[in-house]
C-alpha cells in the first residue's frame, strides 16, 4: 500500500518511518508536518492508499482534514489523547487510532485491519458534479420597488445576509433584496458559489486571495467559518 504520514511533530513521524521500512507491503511517498501542503498533495494523487494522520496539528485538525480530501483512502489517526476517540465513527475510511508514543504491535494491528480492508473494498473517488448552465439558468431575477430586474449570475462576486435582506454584489452594480441566503443559495449554481459563512455566499471564480479564516473577493474580505473551510480547500484547485 502507498502511504503518507501527516505529523508537525517530528519525533512520531521518524517511528512511524521507521515501522513502515519493516514492512514489505508498504511503500512511503511523502512526510509532511504541515497540513495544508499534505492537502495539496493528496488532492492532485489518487495513488495513495494510507494516510497516517496526527489530529491535533496548526490550521486544520485531522477530522477538517478528512473533510476536506476529494476521495476516501484509509486512514490512521494518530493521538496522544483518547479524547477523540468518539469522533471516528462519523467517518467510513478511518481504520484505526494509534496512541502516541505508537507501539509496534498497536501498529501492526492496524495495518493487518488496513490490508484487510483494501482487500475487501477499494476507495471510492469522489467526483465533482459538472454543471453545464443553460440561458435561463444564467440569470436570476429579483424583484426590488415592485420591478423584477434581471442579473447575470457569472458576474455575482457575493452575497451577504444582513437581517431579512441580502446584499448582492456584482461586477457592475449592488442590490438590496427581500429574502434569505438560503433561498437564493438554492438558484445559484452549486458548481461556481459556495457558502463560506452563515451571512456570506461567494463566487469561486472571484476569489483574489485566501488567508488564514478569511478570503478576498475584489476589494471585501470575507470570514471563513470553521465549519465551511474544508469545503472550500476541497473545492479549490490546489498546486
Amino acid at each position: 500500500m502507498n502511504c503518507v504520514i501527516v505529523d508537525d511533530e517530528e519525533l512520531p513521524r521518524k517511528i512511524l518511518i521507521e515501522l513502515i521500512r519493516q514492512r514489505d507491503d508498504l511503500v512511503l511517498l511523502k512526510e509532511f508536518n504541515s497540513s495544508v501542503e499534505a492537502l495539496k498533495y493528496l488532492n492532485t494523487q489518487k495513488k495513495i492508499d494510507l494516510i497516517f494522520l496526527d489530529i491535533v496539528m496548526p490550521g486544520f485538525d485531522g477530522f477538517d482534514f478528512i473533510r476536506a480530501l476529494n476521495y476516501n483512502p484509509q486512514i490512521i489517526l494518530i493521538s496522544s489523547s483518547k479524547s477523540f476517540a468518539l469522533n471516528v465513527f462519523e467517518f467510513d475510511n478511518i481504520t484505526d487510532y494509534l496512541l502516541k508514543p505508537i507501539k509496534k504491535d498497536k501498529f501492526e494491528s492496524a495495518i493487518t485491519k488496513a490490508s484487510s480492508r483494501k482487500k475487501g473494498t477499494k476507495a471510492e473517488v469522489k467526483k465533482p458534479e459538472e454543471e453545464v448552465l443553460s440561458r435561463e439558468e444564467s440569470v436570476l431575477y429579483i424583484n426590488i420597488d415592485k420591478r423584477l430586474i434581471k442579473i447575470d449570475i457569472p458576474g455575482i462576486k457575493m452575497i451577504e445576509a444582513k437581517g431579512n435582506f441580502i446584499y448582492i454584489k456584482t461586477l457592475d452594480e449592488n442590490y438590496i433584496t427581500y429574502s434569505t441566503l438560503k433561498k437564493i443559495e438554492e438558484k445559484l449554481p452549486a458548481s461556481k458559489f459556495l457558502r463560506v459563512h452563515r451571512s456570506f455566499i461567494i463566487n469561486l471564480e472571484m476569489i483574489v486571495d485566501i488567508q488564514d479564516n478569511s478570503v478576498l473577493i475584489g476589494k471585501e474580505v470575507i470570514p471563513i467559518s470553521r465549519r465551511n473551510k474544508p469545503q472550500l480547500m476541497k473545492r479549490l484547485n490546489l498546486l
